[in-house]
């Protein structure tokens, strides 16, 4: 009688083949589903890390990850190759499991506000008037700036519906992207105040096709030249309608996408507006944000150059941070990134009045513009 219960209890993933075991775990597609199937018993908890079920589960959400060759602890100083899983040891495999399943939960649950992502203005498919209506105005969320309209402008076409892109290069570590805001820019100085905006706008996340090539490029921003076929695009969202008024506009993505240091292509498709100076097209934007949940300080990434692998950094003892609801004040580092942000985008305008009014005009910025500048950066 004892020996027929105990063979009642042999669970059926024992009685399975491997392979179709691993098939039935692989519909598991949440890591809370992970942790319950490890608690069922030993043997599946053990069938749930030899497997690297989490590390699966993370590289088919977001395939972005398969970059990455191993894992720093950056508390013991040790680095965990996870190139070869059947090579490396039981607690490795243990703490590969863990680092993962942490990951994917920071991912999908974490509360931390989005802030803004943009790092650096890249290009645009076409510029009317450079340096006066440089894509780098889009950093700014005012549509003037010192005395001065503050907008990007595509050069004129009779055609309405030849598209137009923008290029910026995202914050380094990794960064899950729900949103991106578009403002379309109001000509306050032409009769009518006509709106320069889109039809319909469309994103597209990716990374360099030469790590090297792109960082030449990254020396002298903005470029003045079309960039698109530099970049492989490994994610391309629906078409949103753009409405022709002079208001941020939030274009709220499907499904959060995973960025790791990467770059996001604005394509601005069909032109509403005619310029009543010489009847041509054009689009203008007056600012863009990307808005994003930073994993640091739980999770970090070294890019390993030339080959473009990744190292993730994973500190356990910071996950309760960006997994709970938390103020801003309460994130020391995310208040640091506004603040460089901030330096950075002042910088670049002066730069840019500098190229417009030349080296020896005093550049100033008096208490109320800097009120207005920090007002519209910080969100």
């Amino acid at each position: 009688m004892d020996h027929q219960e105990d063979e009642t209890r042999i669970d059926f993933l024992q009685r399975l083949e491997t392979d179709i075991s691993w098939y039935i775990m692989s519909f598991l597609d949440d890591p809370a589903d992970l942790v319950r199937a490890s608690a069922v018993s030993r043997f599946w908890q053990q069938f749930v890390i030899a497997n690297g079920l989490a590390k699966q589960l993370c590289l088919r959400k977001y395939p972005q990850l398969s970059n990455i060759v191993g894992i720093v602890n950056p508390n013991d100083g040790t680095v965990e190759s996870i190139e070869n899983n059947s090579t490396v040891q039981w607690e490795i495999l243990e703490r590969s499991q863990k680092v993962y399943a942490s990951l994917l939960q920071a991912i999908t649950k974490s509360k931390v506000s989005p802030k803004d992502c943009i790092a650096h203005a890249i290009s645009a498919s076409s510029t009317d008037n450079y340096p006066e209506e440089s894509i780098v105005n889009t950093l700014n969320p005012r549509d003037r700036f010192i005395m001065r309209a503050s907008y990007w402008s595509s050069k004129g076409q009779s055609d309405p519906e030849v598209p137009e892109t923008l290029i910026y290069k995202l914050r380094a570590s990794i960064w899950v992207i729900t949103e991106i805001d578009i403002q379309p820019f109001e000509a306050f100085f032409q009769q009518g105040r006509p709106i320069y905006s889109a039809k319909f706008v469309r994103f597209r996340v990716g990374h360099p096709k030469s790590s090297s090539e792109i960082g030449n490029y990254l020396q002298m921003l903005p470029l003045q030249e079309p960039a698109d076929d530099n970049f492989v695009w490994t994610y391309t969202s629906p078409e949103f309608p753009m409405v022709q008024e002079n208001r941020l506009q939030p274009f709220k993505l499907p499904e959060p996408v995973l960025c790791i240091g990467g770059y996001l292509q604005i394509e601005l498709l069909g032109r509403v507006q005619t310029q009543e100076m010489d009847g041509l097209f054009y689009v203008c934007v007056c600012y863009v944000r990307v808005l994003g949940r930073p994993l640091y300080p739980a999770f970090d990434i070294e890019i390993l150059e030339p080959d473009g692998k990744l190292l993730l950094k994973y500190y356990a003892e910071n996950l309760s941070s960006i997994l709970k609801s938390s103020s801003f004040n309460e994130v020391p580092h995310l208040r640091h990134l506004e603040e460089e942000m901030l330096r950075e985008r002042t910088s670049l305008l002066e730069e840019l009045l500098r190229g417009i009014q030349g080296p020896n005009y005093p550049f100033i910025l008096d208490e109320d513009d800097d009120e207005e500048v920090n007002e519209g950066l910080v969100l």
